[in-house]
């Protein structure tokens, strides 16, 4: 069994900066690929950023230069540096970790449970 823990997210003001974290537990062994999304109400789900191999594989246009994803594969985390937030931002966040995990390493995607992050003006 995999567990995928979420922390970090809040409320901020306009312009502040929150740092989401992530972690994959139980019989998981290694991230392959990883990445966040948000959802805020009334819309799509939508992919804010993407990692593969500690390279930075995707970033949405409205969240360059403000946002960074990092990898710890030693850890088997991923984090979301959000930087100079806007009320745009606001929505809930779910972290999706794809990664081999069981005794025979199969490969799956993990999602976290969501997490609020809530930008006041």
């Amino acid at each position: 069994q995999v567990d995928v823990v979420e922390y970090g997210g809040g409320l901020v003001q306009a312009g502040g900066s929150l740092r989401l974290s992530c972690e994959a537990s139980g019989s998981f062994v290694r991230i392959s690929a990883a990445g966040w999304y948000r959802q805020a109400p009334g819309e799509q789900r939508e992919l804010v950023a993407a990692t593969a191999n500690g390279v930075t594989t995707k970033l949405l246009d409205s969240v360059k230069g403000r946002f960074i994803i990092t990898e710890d594969d030693a850890n088997n985390m991923v984090s979301l540096q959000m930087n100079n937030l806007k009320p745009e931002d606001t929505a809930v966040y779910y972290c999706l970790i794809r990664g081999y995990a069981g005794r025979y390493h199969v490969e799956d995607d993990y999602w976290g449970q969501g997490i609020q992050v809530t930008v006041s003006s």
